[in-house]
């Protein structure tokens, strides 16, 4: 299939390309800065944004609801205080 956006710069703002899931932490950071975060399954969402400086406590999203979107670049996400699941970082 012919892309005809190939060698294109692709901003933050842009759509994924990638996907990769999501394997909560309270000591790992992700690998990769996502995009944006999809949940699968709703339910609360502990995270520390990328540019949050070391050592910050998360912020919890509470209620997520599941297939919901959430624009937000974390750096971790938690295992503590997260009980949504089936989480899917967009890169």
């Amino acid at each position: 299939m012919a892309d005809p956006f190939n060698g294109v710069f692709s901003g933050v703002s842009d759509p994924g390309e990638r996907a990769s899931v999501v394997v909560p932490s309270d000591t790992t950071d992700l690998t990769e800065t996502p995009k944006s975060i999809y949940v699968g399954t709703g339910g609360d969402i502990a995270m520390i944004g990328d540019n949050e400086a070391t050592g910050a406590a998360p912020v919890i999203w509470r209620n997520v609801p599941s297939g919901a979107c959430l624009p937000f670049r974390p750096r971790r996400i938690r295992a503590t205080g997260t009980t949504a699941s089936d989480i899917v970082a967009i890169l």
